[in-house]
């Protein structure tokens, strides 16, 4: 790493943009390296067995190199060719295994973990389609105040073109027009249109209530996509009154109600960026949250939005700022569907062992599901969305190698730990520089009580662990 400008001796003091491109460079050096050394090894082995099957005449070794050859059907490695004569059978080591790229892979029919999965996701699929209904769409363009949103967008915008040309070298805006027409919804989404219920209030006496469990919907919450209905009890023993709170995931329905909680904000938000013009995602986890993703045109990437949180672009916020541990996260669309999970997980003391189905299979279902949605496309619109993929998943891989190079910088020889200014500044090999916050800067969740929050596990360092039996988890 000599010759450097901003490695740990230079004049900085501090891990800069050169230091992580050099580093990046030694590692992969490194590692092409050690697999060469390895590819030489193997070829050195193969060609001492060979000659030592030309060598010896006797049958009973012929037979014991054969042995090997009985299965040529599974992955060599270079033990079992260096020991082939003590142990034929040894299955290959990782290192020969490391490289190869995972298959797409149906769900075998006596799998039924996987294919209770495949049905749910599959199911999931679904909810973005209904964003696309014409009748709705109008709908919601009804209900937003265009005018303002319009108005506040186009503020910013010119704030933001003002800024990016003050500094005189040709850099675009932060952020692009439409991209600022989403922000202002999302403020008004927020503060003014949409209400967060934790227990709704009594409808006689409007006291607080108490839950009570589910009920069965009646026949008008069903027709509204409303699949279970929480039951409330008014707390005033002189009322003794019941409310019922359907959880609606008919967005028209919920254009009326504009309460729930983040199942209903993030479905109705996520229609009302469509209504907008926007391209979106409904993501689902399977720790039981879900949030938008809204494509930004400008920065020519998916962008992060939680409608509950008045969040933009800050995927970290549920492993570092809420304490959350996740293992699925999967991006719905009208295009297909995307795990996203490299996203929003960015260090292993934060992600849950994903145990639904194998890799091979989730794949399988990811491109399933994109052949599904996007069989009625034109070639052209085909190739688009495939390039599209490509650049998303170079992002995605890039956030496991900016992962990595964080963990080596912490443990290379004679490196002192960076000052807090230069750790808040990002490395230029980061495939996204906007959502590089501290932990120390990741707010706690805001949305819900306390109490709710804390059952949840999603109270970030606050984690006062508290369950009320009466008021079990719900989304």
């Amino acid at each position: 790493m000599a010759g450097r400008s901003n490695g740990p001796g230079g004049d900085r003091g501090d891990f800069g943009e050169e230091w992580a491109r050099d580093l990046r460079v030694q590692f992969e050096q490194l590692m092409r390296t050690k697999r060469l050394t390895e590819i030489g090894q193997s070829r050195a082995n193969r060609s001492r067995l060979d000659s030592e099957e030309r060598a010896s005449p006797s049958p009973n070794l012929r037979a014991h190199s054969a042995a090997p050859s009985s299965s040529s059907s599974r992955p060599s490695s270079s033990y079992s060719q260096g020991h082939g004569h003590t142990s034929p059978a040894l299955p290959p080591s990782y290192s020969s295994l490391r490289n190869f790229p995972k298959i797409p892979t149906a769900p075998a029919s006596h799998d039924k973990e996987s294919q209770k999965f495949r049905n749910l996701l599959v199911s999931l699929s679904q909810t973005p389609t209904r964003y696309e209904n014409p009748g709705l769409l109008d709908e919601a363009l009804h209900v937003i105040p265009l005018d303002r949103i319009y108005s506040e967008a186009e503020e910013e915008s010119q704030v933001l073109e003002a800024s990016a040309a003050s500094m005189g070298d040709g850099r675009k805006p932060e952020w692009g027009y439409q991209d600022c027409v989403i922000r202002a919804l999302l403020r008004w989404f927020k503060r003014s249109f949409f209400t967060w219920v934790n227990n709704p209030p009594c409808p006689v006496c409007l006291s607080p209530t108490v839950a009570r469990g589910m009920t069965q919907p009646t026949p008008d919450e069903s027709a509204c996509g409303a699949l279970r209905v929480e039951l409330y009890e008014c707390s005033n023993q002189a009322c003794g009154a019941y409310e019922r709170f359907p959880r609606y995931s008919d967005v028209w329905r919920l254009l009326q109600t504009r309460r729930g909680r983040c199942g209903e904000w993030a479905n109705c938000f996520s229609m009302l960026c469509r209504a907008v013009g926007s391209r979106v995602r409904w993501v689902w986890n399977a720790e039981d949250h879900v949030w938008t993703e809204v494509y930004s045109e400008h920065k020519q990437r998916w962008i992060h939005v939680d409608a509950c949180e008045e969040a933009w672009d800050n995927p970290r916020l549920y492993t570092e700022g809420w304490g959350k541990q996740m293992s699925y996260c999967i991006a719905f669309s009208i295009d297909g569907a995307t795990d996203v999970t490299r996203r929003y997980v960015r260090k292993s003391e934060h992600a849950l062992e994903r145990n639904r189905c194998p890799e091979e299979v989730l794949l399988y279902i990811m491109q399933e599901i994109k052949v599904l949605r996007r069989g009625n496309l034109s070639k052209e619109e085909r190739f688009r969305l495939e390039k599209e993929d490509s650049r998303e998943d170079r992002e995605l891989r890039g956030y496991v190698v900016a992962s990595i190079t964080q963990a080596v910088t912490r443990i290379v020889p004679g490196s002192s730990t960076p000052s807090a200014s230069t750790r808040a500044q990002p490395i230029a090999s980061s495939p996204s520089n906007d959502d590089q916050k501290l932990p120390a800067e990741q707010p706690g969740r805001q949305s819900g009580n306390a109490e709710w929050v804390a059952a949840r596990g999603e109270n970030g360092r606050r984690n006062q662990q508290f369950q009320d039996p009466r008021n079990p988890p719900r989304r």
